[in-house]
């Protein structure tokens, strides 16, 4: 089997990536500079520098491939008024050349969530969409908060524990999602090609716990071995202003952190396990899995 992937310089592909190849796969990435993928091609995988916003560049990069993996997404950094329309352009060149290149499936991996509540779950749902509809079949993995070293939502939560002797409380802090871990996800990415009843379907991904963030900025502390940090409820702080007070606060982009705010106005947790119970998968409880992302980041 011969596999695409696309993002993989990204958080969640430089990982799948290094995966596939060091158990066998013979891997394929797209990206736009190789230089950025030196290691990757280190490992033997074969890189094809293009840019899913031009479609032109893409040819080629599907040839021989049975299964894409699609992990693109920008977080709407930088992106100005026509992100949703950049998101939607690049879905479907990549969908198209897919089909005319003959891969057998597209494996994605969206967002859980109600997609009226940001820019960021809506661009992701219309990705899925675009994909299944003009693509070959799809494989729509949707998932909350990934915990792992550099996932930006992990980084939020141990900055502001780090850094912060009192919280602040908007009210999104109480709204609930089901973190999952870096390498359960990837255990879902890695063996979807194998399951065949999980194409053409959408699988709901998460770890055991149901948590708010609030819960999660106390996991954090107790992990961090520092007390629990007293928070001064604020409920009428908006996603901006609350974005604004975090990129004060930490190093974190203000870019990335807002839209990943605005999805917390509604709950990211599974609604239908269906799709997960096709793969012999048990996540890692959020206590478990963010003491094995910081002793990650110390031996780093």
């Amino acid at each position: 089997m011969r596999v695409l992937i696309t993002g993989a310089t990204g958080f969640v592909g430089r990982r799948l990536t290094t995966r596939l190849a060091l158990a066998g796969t013979s891997v394929r990435c797209l990206v736009r500079d190789r230089r950025r993928a030196a290691d990757l091609e280190r490992l033997g995988v074969e890189l094809h520098e293009g840019d899913v916003l031009e479609p032109a560049s893409l040819e080629g990069a599907g040839r021989d491939v049975d299964v894409a993996y699609y992990l693109i997404h920008s977080m709407g950094r930088g992106a100005g008024g026509d992100f949703l329309e950049r998101e939607r352009r690049a879905a479907r060149a990549f969908a198209e050349m897919t089909r005319r290149e003959g891969v057998e499936r597209i494996i994605y991996l969206g967002g859980l969530g109600d997609s009226s509540a940001s820019r960021h779950l809506r661009a992701r749902a219309e990705t899925a969409a675009i994909l299944h509809e003009e693509g070959p079949p799809l494989t729509h993995f949707r998932a909350g908060m990934v915990v792992g070293s550099e996932s930006e939502s992990f980084r939020t939560l141990r900055y502001l524990v780090e850094r912060l002797p009192v919280m602040i409380a908007p009210a999104w802090l109480s709204t609930e999602t089901q973190p999952i871990g870096l390498d359960d996800v990837l255990s879902y990415l890695a063996q979807a090609p194998d399951v065949e009843a999980s194409a053409g379907r959408e699988v709901q991904i998460g770890g055991p716990d149901v948590l708010s963030y609030a819960d999660m900025l106390d996991e954090m502390a107790d992990a961090l071995g520092r007390p629990r940090r007293p928070r001064l409820s604020v409920p009428l702080l908006t996603p901006r202003l609350s974005s604004l007070w975090i990129g004060l606060v930490t190093p974190v982009d203000t870019g990335v952190v807002r839209p990943l705010i605005e999805s917390l106005r509604s709950p990211t947790t599974v609604t239908d396990p269906s799709g997960a119970e096709l793969f012999p998968i048990s996540p890692q409880p959020f206590a478990r899995t963010l003491r094995s992302t910081l002793a990650e980041e110390r031996s780093a």
